[in-house]
């Protein structure tokens, strides 16, 4: 089955891009590597493919044109290029996650614990069923539940995964809260089992060790005109909306990266977090209100007009929207 693997960067090729390239190598998975403005001009990594700006007007011209320079969002074209060369599950990463020996194990169908909610929805923080070694939460979990969730209540049943985010070992995905005031590393049990949540449970999802099986590609659009610490926190609660409508949910699995993180601002990601600590349980009920009808295009777009409409997302988003829609239809999707 065709897998591709989906990174962008702006650095040089690094032990983790080697490494992410042997794995491909040995797994027979397909290596994108997107590049931005900031990228070294004589980038090579010979095995994987490079995209650099040219490269990526050439094959997306209308669709890269329109995305911002400089943005964490310039890997939808690297989902286009894999899309486009038929990868039937496409799996992205960042250039600091060191693969684990399982990270291109295939999602399989197997048993989960499926989570629903007790009442009209929950929050839930997905890290405390993988066994932390210390008290985390994951980055977009609104800070007013990181000492308390929702209830839920729990079942066991069989899963086929569409939509797969595994964990990070030793440096998971945190918020800028954690970081300035928690100690670091966090490691999971690597056995733990799948989780699944049902229709209205939320947890926010990242794009550091996700797998997005090809029917979902509309829902992998990462939004350009919001912050940059936000753009794949947005897009996972829009993604978890739009799957319920269609009947599908999102599975968290046991780590299968290990993050040395590249250097950050801590101050500046606090920053740029703020309107997420915000505004990220008033996204979760403008979602919810709205009525979806099961049709990803149409589901997506709106959406993001109602996020638009409620000032959290600028409005040169949604004719970017629109454009990714249009690169997905010439493709059949």
């Amino acid at each position: 089955m065709s897998t591709a693997l989906v990174v962008t960067t702006i650095n040089a090729p690094n032990p983790v891009m080697r490494d992410l390239l042997s794995a491909c190598q040995k797994s027979g998975v397909d290596f994108v590597i997107v590049g931005d403005r900031k990228s070294p001009t004589d980038f090579s990594l010979p095995g994987a493919t490079y995209m650099d700006i040219e490269a990526q007007h050439t094959a997306f011209g209308a669709f890269s044109q329109q995305l911002p320079l400089g943005h964490y969002a310039r890997k939808n074209v690297g989902y286009l290029h894999a899309l486009r060369d038929g990868a039937k599950w496409i799996v992205e990463t960042d250039d600091d996650n060191f693969p684990l020996g399982n990270f291109l194990d295939h999602p399989e169908a197997g048993s989960a614990r499926v989570l629903s909610a007790k009442n009209d929805h929950a929050w839930l923080n997905v890290y405390d069923y993988f066994a932390p070694t210390a008290p985390v939460w994951p980055r977009g979990l609104p800070l007013d539940r990181v000492l308390g969730c929702d209830q839920v209540d729990e079942h066991q049943a069989s899963n086929a995964p569409v939509l797969v985010q595994g964990l990070a070992q030793d440096n998971p995905d945190v918020d800028a809260v954690f970081r300035l005031t928690r100690p670091l590393p966090v490691r999971f049990a690597e056995e733990a089992t799948a989780v699944v949540l049902s229709e209205n449970v939320w947890c926010p999802f990242n794009s550091q060790n996700t797998w997005w099986q090809r029917r979902l590609a509309p829902l992998m659009y990462l939004p350009s005109y919001c912050s940059f610490r936000m753009t794949d926190i947005w897009r996972s609660f829009v993604a978890q909306r739009c799957l319920w409508a269609q009947g599908l949910q999102v599975t968290f699995v046991a780590p299968s990266v290990r993050q040395e993180r590249n250097e950050h601002d801590l101050m500046r990601d606090f920053a740029d977090e703020v309107p997420g600590y915000l505004h990220n349980d008033r996204i979760r009920e403008r979602l919810s209100a709205l009525s979806l009808s099961g049709d990803m295009h149409t589901d997506l777009l709106s959406c993001y007009q109602a996020l638009v409409g409620e000032g959290l997302v600028d409005s040169a988003e949604v004719p970017l929207v629109k454009s990714w829609l249009d690169e997905l239809s010439r493709l059949g999707l």
